[in-house]
Formats: structure tokens, sequence, C-alpha cells
């Protein structure tokens, strides 16, 4: 039956569904097989919902709307163009650690990708660089945002773990990886800046007077993620508050500092707010249940028996994780594949293999990101080539080093994993 009803699933994925959809739909003949009445998904979807740490993904959505809106984006072009824009190639670079910047402030990499896009693509096409090799930047640096602190990916994965892993750690241990992909991936947009032509030398002369005014500048931004992480390290904030707190340094910025933002804004940023975390919440809510059939079912047994009579190794184990989960970020929504996944292969990983549950959740967010820039369904890439005005076909042919890029960093990740250690380890 369990065999039935992935082949269901995976038709349902294949075929367009919505992901809403064809998790209900394979949930109720789960239910209907099972003669289990079908309202238990009305209350699975309840108790799933029940949950105070849940309450941080509308928070965190609003302050991301905040600083989208608030003229955070901007200022954090300001000051990348101070500190990197005397280098060759400078709006490439400019664009990978915008991207990753601004990505750790909204937590979201679609979200930063859009607003990045608007703002750097006029002066791209103004200075002759190729708007392709740009836009798969964008990309680049937005999917950094679900590693880098503070991760609304991390809060949902932190809460739905049937193995307790603290957000704390999980944004701690995002940290390190999430700054080598960075500049892993600067690296490469210097090399290509470099081999490219006149289009791509600068001019202009580094300046200490520019870097200093552009971080004051900046700064009110960047108090946002030292805040949030701040607050959840030391311990003065759950992660929950941390988000409301930071909803308030974005009112705070917005409103009083940088006066971008206007009181006639909030009720449209409220809408938005509104919707984008229904379709969060209504996702969380499927996925709970599917999660609980999942477990009355033993699936995890079942297949942590399989896993270690295939093989005890855990380098084999975790090379399987990372190329299944690859795989998966291509074609499904993150949210929904760590809601359905993480309740399986979380307790595999730590009960069968011995893996720390904060290393192995830092090394699924960092397979799932990766996704998201994955032809042929990766939001971050579409993002960036739609506000581009170019289609995935042609952007294409640069996404492939990138991710060559992105998947050596993740294999060195996942067998080294003191990397992602080291930062939780200290702080406790």
């Amino acid at each position: 039956m369990l065999a039935l009803i992935f082949i269901l699933f995976v038709v349902a994925i294949f075929s367009g569904t919505p992901i809403v959809f064809a998790i209900g739909t394979v949930s109720a003949a789960f239910l209907y097989l099972m003669d289990i009445p079908m309202n238990t998904i009305a209350i699975r979807m309840m108790a799933g919902l029940d949950s105070f740490p849940l309450m941080a993904i509308p928070f965190f959505v609003l302050a991301g709307q905040l600083m989208d809106r608030g003229g955070i984006a901007r200022r954090i072009i300001d000051w990348t163009s101070a500190v990197v824009g005397w280098v060759t190639g400078s709006l490439l670079l400019m664009t990978v650690l915008a991207g990753a910047g601004f990505a750790a402030i909204t937590g979201s990499g679609s979200a930063s990708t859009a607003a990045l896009s608007s703002i750097i693509l006029p002066e791209i096409r103004k200075r002759g660089y190729d708007v392709d090799f740009t836009a798969v930047m964008l990309a680049a640096g937005g999917l950094l945002g679900p590693i880098i602190p503070p991760s609304l990916f991390m809060v949902v994965l932190a809460t739905c773990s049937p193995i307790t892993v603290s957000v704390k750690d999980l944004f701690m241990g995002g940290v390190i990886p999430g700054i080598l992909m960075c500049i892993a991936m600067m690296i490469y947009a210097y090399r290509f800046a470099k081999t490219h032509g006149s289009a791509y030398r600068e001019d202009k002369p580094f300046s200490w007077k520019d870097v200093i005014k552009s971080t004051i500048n900046a700064l009110p931004g960047f108090l946002m993620p030292v805040i949030v992480v701040g607050g959840i390290v030391t311990g003065a904030f759950t992660a929950t508050e941390s988000a409301a707190m930071a909803v308030f340094v974005g009112l705070v910025v917005g409103l009083f500092i940088y006066r971008e933002l206007k009181w006639s804004d909030i009720p449209n940023i409220l809408v938005d707010t509104g919707a984008i975390t229904a379709g969060i919440m209504v996702i969380c809510g499927m996925a709970s249940v599917f999660s609980w059939l999942i477990s009355i079912n033993n699936m995890p047994e079942l297949v942590g028996n399989f896993m270690t009579n295939f093989s005890s190794s855990k380098i084999v184990f975790l090379l399987v994780v990372n190329i299944f989960l690859l795989i998966v970020g291509c074609f499904m929504e993150t949210v929904s594949a760590l809601l359905i996944l993480i309740p399986v292969i979380m307790p595999i990983a730590v009960n069968s293999y011995g893996i720390d549950p904060v290393h192995f959740a830092v090394i699924v967010v960092i397979n799932l990101a990766i996704g998201t820039f994955t032809p042929p369904y990766g939001i971050c890439l579409y993002v960036a080539a739609a506000i581009a005005g170019r289609t995935i076909k042609q952007v294409m042919k640069y996404v492939w080093v990138p991710i060559a890029i992105y998947v050596g960093a993740l294999l060195v990740f996942t067998y080294v994993p003191q990397i992602v250690l080291f930062l939780p380890n200290m702080v406790k």
C-alpha cells in the first residue's frame, strides 16, 4: 500500500498538480485505504498548525516585506558598490554579495532575487554586461537566503523535525557554509569578468570614505539579522519573538530612519503578507496530515531498515540523501519538501547512522536551496530570468558551473561536519 501511495504522489507532482492538492489527494487516498474518517484531515491540519514556533512565519514574511519596501535593497547595493565597486566585474560581485545580504535579511531567496533584479539589471544593460549571466548570478546570490540566518526554512524544519533540534543551532550552523558559498560564487564571477572583455573593467578607485559612509547608511538595515540571530543565540528571544522584533525594527527603519515607507503602504504590505503566509500555512497544514500518516505506518522505520540493509556506511547514506534531495529540490516547493521528508529521513540519519541532527538539518536546507536554482523549476532562476526578460533556455548555458560549485561545496560540508558544527558548538 505504501508503494501505491508513493507512486500516486509522484504522478501527482509530475503532472503539474498544485502541491497542496497533490498532498491532499494522496492523504485522502491514504485515509480511504486505511478506513480512517475523512474529517481526520481537518483535525490533523489544525493540530499541525497549533504550534507556537510556526507563528514566526508570518512575522518573518512581514519583516521581509517591510525591509523590501523600506529602502533596504538600495542601501545594500550602495554598500556593496563601495566595498567591491573598484574590482573588475564589480557589478557581478555586487550582484552575488547584495543578493546574499538581502536574502539573509528577508529570509527568502526569491524575494531577494526579485527586489535586487529590478535595481541591478538596468545598470547591467547600461554597462554592456551579459544579461543572461547576471540573471544567473542574481539567482545564485538569492538562493543563499535559506542558508544564511535568519532562515524561514530552518524555522519550519525545527518545527516539523521528530528529533529535537533548536533554531539557534540551525542558524549558527548555516553561517559558515553560507559565507563560504558566497565567496566561492564571487570568485567565479570575478574570473568570468576577467576573461570576458573590457566592459567588465572598472576605473573607480577604492575609497575608505565611501565604505564608511555606505556602511553607516546601511547599518540600520543590517540591524535586523543582528537582532534576530543575536537574540536567539543569547537566549533573549525565542525564534517567534525574534521574528516579531524584526518586524518592529523594519517598521522603525522604514518609517523613521530611511523614511521611504509610508503609513499608507502598511495596508498593502499586510495584505501581501497575509497572502504569502496563507499559502505557506495551508501547505504546512496539509503536509502535517501526510506526515502523520507516514508516522503511524512506521515509514521511517521501514525506510531506515531498507537503507541499513542496503548499506551501513554513513558516507553512502549521505551521498544517497544528497542526490535524492537535489532531485526533489528541482521539482518540489521547499516548505513542502521539508514537511514531508524531514519526519522520514531525520530519524534515520540520527538513529540509524549516528549523524548529528544539526549537521544533517543544515545539509538538507542547502540541498533544497540549490534546488531553487536548478532547472527545470528553480524558483530563484525563474524570477531572475523573468525580470531580465529572458527565458530559462537562454540563461541555462550559464547555470551549470555555479551548480557544480555549489554541489562541490555541499559535498565538503557533508563530509566535513566540523564546518557546520563549529559555531553551534562554540555558542553552547
